[in-house]
């Protein structure tokens, strides 16, 4: 379909966003939907493509800790090794229908969320949450690490795969992100209502499993205590949302964002699968104790594809709470960083009303050209790794796109469009 202006034509992209109907349908290994995955020694990674020796430190810390989980070798200097030498092949997540919080690494063998949008019939996968501490995403790899891997691994994701299997029809996610929004979530630094509206719906079907009562116990005690355990079922479904409403490919909605430590990246629909790069920022927040800005790896990761979907810093004023989490302020900072980004937004999401807002929608869909028109750079709230290797998260905070990768990608649309 041709439309007649950029307007028309990203009224249209967020019309697939409102539309959508993600699903979460299955829990299975990253190989089973993800090809590649099966050739060999491959990783994928958060943010736009880049190379081993320009990985920060988290980043190659999850890589040698996925190399530890796939067994390619015993020791770490052995997995730095092959990863040095060219052994591995490097992946974006987004290539590949995927997203990846944090370092983004995913491995043949790590269990996946399958989300669905049944609007647009495709599907998109996010590895699952570890919880808290040394973690693989924040890039460490200690015993703890690859051996709570393979719990996940053989026990956390199986469970949850076969709870899935007894739903009727999986679990709507419209339905339980409507439902946690007006309870106090933005998705991105703030999960808990809707990890536990997901423990309250799954938790019936696990204790049906014909597992042992150790592994049931072990399995509704470990999201009882992962606060942030929905944030990866919201990364995939950003992903599928976002990914069917780029099948237009026209306009200049932004539908992907991310950053792997030394870019940020986007794309916008008009542009397709094309990435616009910019030095990647910092983020500014608070440290846990102990810890300082100066210990703060550059910004990392594909979770802000929730902001790409209006929630996360897009909808701060919807969890007031987590502003003093992240070092933003406090109500009325909220109040501002959320009607900041709604000038740069095409409009708002009614699926998704926040209370503390007199029952606005979510921002929806994020336009390039008002970035650029206004200056004012999409907020992201994120967490904050440690720049060496294995040390893990050492805060939280916010971090602001660079505004210079919504300058290429307009000047490349015009040039599309032959208008320069």
């Amino acid at each position: 379909m041709k439309y007649n202006s950029v307007t028309e034509a990203n009224e249209a992209v967020v019309e697939k966003i409102v539309n959508s109907a993600p699903f979460l349908i299955d829990v299975v290994p990253a190989k089973e939907k993800i090809a590649v995955l099966n050739e060999g020694k491959v990783l994928l990674h958060a943010g736009p493509p880049i190379k081993w020796e320009d990985m920060t430190g988290p980043m190659q810390g999850s890589c040698v800790g996925a190399g530890l989980f796939e067994g390619w070798a015993d020791t770490e200097e052995e997995v730095r090794s092959m990863l040095e030498n060219g052994e591995v092949r490097f992946i974006p997540c987004h290539h590949v229908n995927a997203v990846g919080p944090m370092g983004g690494i995913t491995s043949a063998n790590m269990p996946v969320f399958v989300v669905e949008n049944r609007s647009e019939g495709n599907e998109a996968y996010c590895i699952m949450n570890e919880g808290i501490g040394k973690v693989l995403r924040f890039g460490a790899y200690s015993e703890e690490v690859i051996n709570r891997l393979h719990w996940m691994k053989d026990v956390l994701g199986p469970a949850i795969g076969q709870a899935l299997k007894l739903t009727e029809d999986g679990l709507n996610l419209n339905v339980m992100i409507a439902k946690a929004i007006t309870m106090g979530d933005e998705f991105h630094q703030r999960n808990i209502a809707a990890s536990l509206i997901f423990l309250k719906e799954i938790s019936p079907y696990i204790v049906q499993l014909d597992m042992s009562e150790k592994d049931k116990k072990d399995v509704i005690q470990f999201l009882a205590d992962t606060d942030q355990f929905f944030l990866n079922i919201a990364m995939a479904t950003s992903k599928a949302v976002m990914d069917g409403a780029r099948t237009i490919q026209e306009g200049t909605v932004v539908t992907a964002m991310c950053r792997n430590g030394k870019d940020f990246g986007i794309r916008i629909s008009g542009m397709g699968d094309e990435w616009f790069t910019a030095p990647v920022n910092t983020p500014q927040g608070l440290f846990f104790t102990g810890y300082s800005q100066e210990d703060a790896n550059p910004d990392i990761g594909d979770s802000a594809i929730t902001e790409t979907f209006g929630v996360g810093g897009m909808a701060m004023i919807a969890a007031p709470g987590v502003t003093r989490f992240v070092g933003a302020g406090g109500f009325q900072d909220a109040l501002k960083t959320s009607e900041e980004m709604s000038e740069i937004c095409m409009g708002q999401n009614s699926n998704f009303t926040i209370p503390t807002w007199d029952f606005q929608g979510a921002c929806l869909g994020i336009d390039a050209r008002k970035v650029v028109e206004t200056g004012i750079e999409p907020v992201i709230n994120t967490g904050i790794a440690h720049k060496e290797a294995g040390v893990g998260q050492v805060g939280a905070g916010t971090v602001r796109a660079p505004k210079e990768c919504f300058e290429k990608a307009l000047e490349a649309y015009a040039t599309k469009l032959g208008l320069i």
